[in-house]
C-alpha cells in the first residue's frame, strides 16, 4: 500500500492508494420513540414528582406494585423502553419501626422516606460469610426491597444510622445516648403501617406540571374521570404550543353507557387525543378495563415508528374482547374518533383504526390529521427540524448564505425522513409571504407525507360464458 491520496489526484508512483469518505448524510436531529408517561397512584415511592425509568431497570423498585402502578405495567407491555413516572396524591403518613438494642431497650428508628400503605418488614442480623459486619434487609412482603451492611459490635446502631443516610427508600434516626450500643437482632419486624396520600383533581393538575419538562410520545392517566380527561386535553395542547409534541389516551370503563362514551370521545375533537372504546379485556386469564387498556394502547402509540401504522396491529397479551361490537356500532364509533378494538381472522385481538378524535379538522388542518400514523409523522418531522433549526439560533448570518444553510440543513431532515418511508416529498424554500429582514426569516417546508393502504376495494366482474373471450 503506497499511502492516502486526495480526489482528482494522480499519482507519480505505481502502487495502491486509498481515500476515506462518509457515505450518507451527516446525522440529523435524532428520532424519538417509546417515550411515555404515566401518572397513578402507589403505595409507596416519591410523591408528585416525575422520575425518569428505563422500562428494563424495573418501576417496582422505586414504586411497587400497589394501586394503579399497573397503568405503568401496561404502557411497558404496548411497548414503552422509557416511563415518565409520576406518581400522584397528597398527604399521607410514613411507616415506620423502632430497634431496640440488646438491653431492650428503643435505640434506631427507621422511617419509610415516601409516605403509603405499603407493608416493610426488617431483619438486622450477621452476615453469614463475615462476622464483622451485620446486614439489614429490608422486605416488601416477602419480597427483598432493600438491603445494607455495616459494622458489629460496639457502636453498630450509629454504624447502621450512617449506612442508611445514602438509602433511597428509609431513614433513621438514633435515639439519644445510643451511639455506642449494639443492636439487638431481629427477624421479619413489622412495620407500623403508614397511610396512602389522597387523590383530587388538582393533584393531576400538579402531576402535569412535574412531567411538562420532559420529552414523550404519548402520556396516560390511571382514571376514567371525564373531567380530568379534560385537564390532560388542556395539558397537551398547552404543552404544544411551546413546543412539546405529545399524544394523550384516555378511556371509560365498560359500565359507562356505549353511547355516552362515543359522545365523551367525540367531544374532544383533537389530533392529539385518543380515546379507546372498548376497553374491556381480558389479558392471559385477567380483567382489565378503561385506563388499563388505555395505558396498553399509549405504550404502542408511543413506540410504534411513524412510518407504520396501528391499524390491524395485534395487541399481544389480549385474549378475549368482553364487550363486542356490532358492525354498525363500530361503523359509528369510528365516525366518533374511537379507536375500537376487534378481531382478525383468527380471533386475536387488534385495533380496527389507528385513528384519534379528531372529527372536525381546523382550517389550518387537512384530514391527514385524523390518522395516528400521519400525525406521529408530522410531530416527527416538526420535532426533528425544530431541534436542528435551533442548533442554528444565532449562529447563522441572516444573509444569503446564513438562510441557504437553514434551507439546507432542514431540507437534510425531510430527505432523511422520505429516505425512512415516512414522507413522500419534502421542499423547503424561503417564504414568498414573508421577506427576512432584521433578525427574522421565513421559510415554507411543502410536505407530502405517507398514508398506509387501509381500504382496498375489489371489483369482480364475473361472466355468465365460460369462454375465454
Amino acid at each position: 500500500m503506497a499511502g492516502t491520496f486526495i480526489l482528482g489526484e494522480t499519482k507519480v508512483r505505481p502502487g495502491s492508494y486509498f481515500n476515506i469518505q462518509k457515505k450518507g448524510r451527516n446525522a440529523v436531529a435524532g428520532i424519538m420513540n417509546g417515550v411515555t408517561a404515566v401518572i397513578f397512584k402507589a403505595d409507596f415511592g416519591p410523591l408528585d414528582t416525575a422520575v425518569e425509568l428505563n422500562a428494563e431497570d424495573g418501576y417496582e423498585k422505586i414504586f411497587g406494585t400497589g394501586l394503579t402502578t399497573d397503568a405503568m405495567r401496561e404502557a411497558i407491555a404496548g411497548g414503552a423502553k422509557t416511563i415518565i413516572a409520576c406518581r400522584v396524591g397528597n398527604g399521607g403518613t410514613q411507616g415506620t419501626i423502632t430497634l431496640k438494642d440488646v438491653n431492650d431497650s428503643d435505640t434506631l428508628c427507621i422511617t419509610a422516606k415516601y409516605p403509603g400503605e405499603k407493608n416493610f418488614m426488617v431483619t438486622v442480623r450477621e452476615k453469614l460469610s463475615d462476622s464483622s459486619l451485620k446486614e439489614c434487609i429490608f422486605y416488601a412482603g416477602t419480597t427483598e426491597f432493600e438491603k445494607v451492611e455495616f459494622a458489629s459490635g460496639e457502636g453498630e446502631a450509629k454504624a447502621l444510622a450512617d449506612a442508611l443516610a445514602t438509602s433511597k427508600n428509609f431513614k433513621a434516626e438514633l435515639k439519644e445516648n445510643k451511639e455506642s450500643v449494639i443492636l439487638e437482632t431481629i427477624s421479619q419486624g413489622v412495620f407500623t403501617s403508614g397511610t396512602n396520600p389522597e387523590t383530587t383533581t388538582g393533584d393531576y393538575a400538579n402531576a402535569f406540571a412535574q412531567i411538562e419538562p420532559y420529552e414523550f410520545n404519548t402520556v396516560c392517566l390511571d382514571t376514567e374521570d371525564t373531567e380530568i380527561h379534560l385537564l390532560l386535553q388542556s395539558f397537551v395542547n398547552r404543552i404544544f404550543d411551546a413546543g412539546s409534541l405529545a399524544q394523550a389516551v384516555v378511556a371509560e370503563k365498560h359500565t359507562v353507557d356505549l353511547e355516552t362514551r362515543m359522545k365523551h370521545a367525540a367531544a374532544l375533537n383533537d389530533e392529539k387525543m385518543n380515546y379507546v372504546l372498548n376497553a374491556w379485556i381480558e389479558e392471559q386469564g385477567t380483567v382489565i378495563d378503561g385506563y388499563q387498556t388505555a395505558a396498553r394502547i399509549a405504550g404502542m402509540i408511543g413506540a410504534v415508528s411513524s412510518g407504520s401504522s396501528l391499524t390491524h396491529t395485534v395487541i399481544t397479551g389480549f385474549s378475549e374482547i368482553l364487550e363486542k361490537l356490532t358492525n354498525t356500532e363500530m361503523i359509528s364509533a369510528e365516525k366518533k374518533g374511537c379507536i375500537v378494538l376487534s378481531y382478525n381472522k383468527v380471533k386475536q385481538v387488534w385495533i380496527d383504526n389507528a385513528i384519534n378524535t379528531l372529527i372536525t379538522p381546523a382550517d389550518n388542518q387537512d384530514d391527514g390529521w385524523k390518522k395516528i400514523r400521519r400525525v406521529k409523522t408530522r410531530f416527527e418531522l416538526i420535532r426533528r427540524i425544530n431541534t436542528t433549526t435551533d442548533d442554528l439560533v444565532g449562529k447563522v448570518d441572516n444573509d444569503n448564505n446564513g438562510r441557504a444553510t437553514v434551507i439546507s440543513q432542514v431540507q437534510g431532515v425531510g430527505d432523511s425522513m422520505r429516505e425512512e418511508g415516512k414522507l413522500v416529498a419534502c421542499a423547503v424554500t424561503e417564504s414568498s409571504a414573508y421577506k427576512a429582514d432584521g433578525d427574522s426569516a421565513w421559510f415554507d417546508i411543502d410536505v407530502i407525507d405517507k398514508d398506509s393502504m387501509e381500504h382496498i376495494y375489489l371489483t369482480f366482474l364475473f361472466r355468465f360464458s365460460t369462454n375465454e373471450e
